[in-house]
């Protein structure tokens, strides 16, 4: 069993009566309910808890952190986010979707600005598998395609991805290293693009797919925790005193 924490910021259902209609239970929601048939064990998160939802408890017991924002990234807590880089650090898995990608957390643990180009027409988006032995491919065909998205573009700015499992392609013309993986500390981390509130992608099983994928990737693994500081020598060593 994996414990998934759902975070989302919660902040555009309940100003966007759009955004409302099409995730009338939140992005947290949707993909809560998404992702159940898994068998992860899910609880969910806002920004407007206590702690954001993210206290040391939870996130102690939680093997996999899916992490949704755009609004409001700048009213995230900053004792929160290294508190979550300390997890992630310690081995906990982090999966950052769509805009996400401008979060404090991601962009604390890239080590740059994230910045990107950006288009908001709905224009159809096919996401192309790059890496399809990857297990965060498992289960998807060729492509995945959807209708109507918000048109991210390169230059991404993020350290080169340890590995590259989806690269999109946009109606107007433009690529974008959209699933990527990095390792920090003990840590993995998966990002995946599509996702912007106004289109209804979190119902898309590919997506859905995807992200119960990366979950999975992203998991701890039970290894020995590396020792750090001063050590003693594993053998005698000539010179040194008796």
């Amino acid at each position: 069993m994996i414990n998934v924490t759902v975070w989302n910021e919660n902040v555009h259902e309940k100003n966007n009566p759009k955004v409302a209609e099409v995730y009338p239970q939140g992005i947290h929601g949707a993909l809560a309910s998404g992702l159940a048939d898994d068998s992860f064990e899910i609880r969910t998160a806002t920004m407007d808890q206590p702690e954001h939802g993210l206290t040391q408890e939870v996130l102690d017991s939680t093997d996999v952190l899916i992490w949704w924002g755009h609004k409001a990234h700048g009213d995230v807590s900053d004792a929160i986010v290294d508190r979550v880089q300390k997890r992630v650090l310690e081995g906990m898995g982090l999966v950052v979707l769509h805009s996400g990608h401008f979060s404090k957390i991601f962009k604390k643990l890239m080590g740059t600005s994230c910045d990107l180009r950006w288009r908001e027409d709905g224009e159809k988006e096919r996401l192309w598998v790059v890496d399809p032995a990857h297990p965060i491919a498992q289960g998807v065909g060729h492509f995945i395609e959807l209708e109507h998205e918000e048109m991210y573009g390169e230059h991404f700015d993020i350290p080169a991805p340890d590995e590259l499992v989806f690269v999109s392609w946009f109606e107007g013309g433009e690529v974008f290293r959209s699933g990527c993986t990095f390792h920090r500390g003990q840590g993995r981390i998966f990002y995946f693009r599509p996702g912007h509130e106004t289109y209804p992608t979190y119902y898309n099983k590919d997506v859905l797919k995807v992200i119960s994928n990366g979950v999975k990737w992203a998991a701890p693994v039970n290894t020995t925790r590396p020792v750090y500081g001063k050590s003693e020598p594993l053998e005698i060593m000539k010179g040194s005193q008796p």
